[in-house]
């Protein structure tokens, strides 16, 4: 049953039943392969989400008047994959069938999965925007196929070719490169193609994911796999303002492992993108 939790992240207080957009996180970061941590960016958001306004003077919105809920995070089993992404998929298929869109912070970037399982079936159109600074398509993992290294290939055997639009990708292996140029359509080292990528997403159903590693540690390294050659906040912002026309029926932010950075400057990013995700929402 949906609930609101009493720790919400800033403006979030409509209750489910009439919520346009719903928040929940996904704390599991079991198959981390540098540096583990992600499990805590929704305590981390929602905390910090207060020092930041409710207002958004880009959208001309506030948060506390738009129908946002907070359901809090699920309980995931740490250690067992198949398991949590089961959980996932409940939990977004709960907030479809209550007529919401779902909105989940992460965890490690393999929770993507279980919420595509569900937007997927609801919307069998469904496309992906993936910003990241790693393709994630990697077959395995060190023998693993359920992974943040394979989510976007597992994605794709849901979805099938030229279902998923990746921009900011700037670190995989030849292997990863060589499908993407069969299977995926790839914006390399930087946002300036997701322009092009929405025009051709016109209309369509569009789950919007972004691994937060795809800004630049020097502004970002509040995360499990720091890359450099990212973009700049305002890069990715700008990026999201371009969505407000688009339909985007599902999306998650993931791989903030706060305790990085003990500055707090990127769970403030974290904080400040969610926000101008929910006014496009």
């Amino acid at each position: 049953m949906l609930k609101t939790e009493p720790n919400i992240f800033m403006g979030c207080e409509c209750a489910p039943q009439n919520a346009d957009v719903i928040l929940f996180s996904a704390p599991f970061d079991s198959t981390t392969s540098f540096r583990p941590g992600a499990r805590f960016a929704g305590k981390a958001i929602r905390d910090n989400s207060y020092g930041i306004e409710s207002y958004s003077p880009y959208a001309e919105k506030d948060l506390y008047d738009l129908k946002i809920a907070d359901v809090g995070e699920l309980e995931l089993p740490l250690g067992n994959s198949a398991r949590a992404l089961e959980m996932i998929e409940a939990r977004t298929h709960e907030i479809l069938q209550n007529g919401s869109k779902p909105f989940m912070i992460g965890g490690e970037h393999l929770v993507t999965l279980g919420a595509v399982r569900a937007v997927a079936k609801k919307h069998p159109d469904l496309h992906i925007l993936h910003f990241d600074a790693h393709a994630d398509l990697r077959d395995d993992y060190l023998g693993e196929k359920l992974s943040h290294a394979t989510v976007m290939r597992r994605a794709h055997e849901i979805l099938g070719d030229g279902r998923i639009f990746q921009a900011g990708i700037r670190s995989g292996d030849a292997d990863e490169f060589a499908f993407a140029a069969k299977h995926t359509t790839m914006c390399k080292f930087c946002l300036g193609g997701v322009e092009k990528f929405i025009r051709e997403l016109n209309g369509k159903p569009v789950y919007l994911s972004i691994d937060l590693d795809v800004l630049d540690p020097s502004v970002f390294p509040g995360t499990g796999t720091p890359e450099p050659g990212g973009v700049s906040f305002q890069e990715l912002h700008n990026a999201v303002l371009l969505l407000k026309n688009s339909n985007v029926v599902a999306c998650d932010v993931v791989e903030l492992s706060p305790h990085y950075d003990h500055s707090g400057i990127s769970t403030m990013a974290a904080c400040k993108i969610i926000r101008e995700i929910l006014m496009v929402l």
